[in-house]
């Protein structure tokens, strides 16, 4: 198989299924040109529990994306979720010494931000800047190049556990793969299916996994909050199989296929035959009955969502509504119950402005993978020296070299 340079690969090991996907940058915008999946068995609510298996799963949707694709896989950005992420907001303030701020200014404002006591067993994932202030002039994106005496920066910091970061990595490194960068899955999710005019007016972002819900709340153009809930479209599917007595792998395709997260949306006559464990006769149970036990579950983690954005103080800028995302949201009726849980507009988030397989991918369940590949081609320069680089001899030839480039 031929090796390109100019492909970027997403790597979403998820609870339920490992995707991977391949894509192209064109002058048009990002082709994908490959995508392959496999059933997740070594995680548990987002954290690798079984290596090896993790690895065989990795292993069989690489190849099955390198298949498609007709290129070799080496470097892939990796998502990152589970009860373990943990984020905060810092603020850091340096004096301008030139007048007019540089690169190496705004390099020097972000780490006065990062000077925050973190502890042993925490890894930083992400510094995102949320807006810079200049002289007391907030609102500012983009300082370079503008005169000031006094910058500003407000933050968001995102930490994982290092073991379960260093265990993603090793899954990968095992596969055969290099990890580009590591990435949280509802940052990946809204390179997918939010707008800029969402970003901007305010949104909740909730992307509904097999073992987490992922939340991210955007205003004013930037990233406000983010946090993950152990709680995901497994918990569902758990309730269908211990109501229906069938098995967990039965529960999950009747919850696909005549699934409802409102049960009065499933007339009772409808009728469907459900698999009984240990070699019974299979039963025929009405949807509605189906429906009955999916929807408090459902509500539960809407409920519990609600309060996580109420606790961040974020509650009051989602403006433009709520957008939901994951494999849970293609669930019939699961808008229609978060309109009602959140009181607010919901849509479904899938990905958008891509070509090539458009089709495939144009699904809920692909958004983290889709935004993976698409957050490595805004960030690829910068990722090359951010995995290798957490020692401290590559970040003092960083540092050198951004003083080389303002001096010559």
């Amino acid at each position: 198989m031929s090796k390109r340079d100019n492909l970027i690969v997403g790597l979403d090991i998820g609870t339920t299924k490992i995707c991977v996907i391949v894509g192209e940058e064109t002058k048009d915008g990002l082709e994908i040109i490959g995508i392959g999946t496999h059933p997740s068995k070594g995680l548990r609510k987002g954290v690798v529990v079984n290596i090896e298996s993790t690895v065989e799963s990795i292993k069989k949707a690489v190849e099955e994306a390198e298949l498609m694709a007709g290129c070799e896989i080496n470097q892939v950005y990796a998502g990152i979720s589970g009860g373990h992420i943990r984020a905060f907001n810092s603020h850091g303030v340096i004096a301008v010494k030139e007048g007019e701020i540089m690169p190496a200014d705004i390099d020097r404002v972000v780490e006065a931000a990062q000077a925050v006591a973190i502890p042993t067993d925490r890894e930083v994932i992400h510094v995102i800047p949320q807006e810079y202030i200049i002289d007391d002039q907030s609102g500012i994106q983009e300082p370079l190049g503008m005169n000031g005496i006094r910058l500003e920066v407000k933050v968001h910091i995102v930490t994982a556990a290092v073991t379960s970061a260093q265990n993603i990595i090793k899954c990968a490194n095992k596969a055969g793969l290099d990890v580009a960068d590591i990435v949280l899955q509802q940052i990946a999710s809204s390179e997918a299916v939010l707008n800029d005019d969402e970003r901007d007016l305010g949104v909740a972002l909730i992307d509904i996994g097999g073992g987490t819900t992922d939340i991210a709340i955007f205003h004013g153009g930037s990233i406000k909050c983010t946090s993950v809930i152990s709680l995901g479209g497994n918990q569902v599917t758990g309730d269908v199989a211990v109501g229906l007595r069938t098995p967990a792998s039965e529960a999950e395709k009747l919850k696909i296929k005549y699934g409802c997260a409102i049960a009065a949306m499933a007339a009772e006559d409808e009728t469907l035959e459900v698999p009984a464990v240990g070699g019974y006769k299979p039963r025929t149970v009405s949807r509605h009955i189906l429906g009955e036990i999916i929807e408090p579950r459902v509500e539960e983690l809407f409920e519990l969502v609600k309060r996580e954005i109420y606790k961040s103080g974020f509650d009051s800028v989602v403006s433009s509504g709520i957008v939901l995302t994951g494999g849970t949201a293609s669930l019939a009726g699961v808008t229609d119950l978060a309109e009602q849980v959140f009181d607010q507009p919901v849509r479904k988030g899938t990905p958008v402005g891509l070509s090539g397989l458009v089709d495939v991918v144009k699904d809920p369940a692909y958004s983290t993978a889709v935004g993976l590949v698409r957050y490595g081609t805004k960030h690829a320069v910068e990722a090359q020296f951010k995995r290798g680089g957490g020692n401290m001899f590559n970040k003092l030839l960083g540092r050198m070299t951004g003083w080389i480039q303002e001096f010559f």
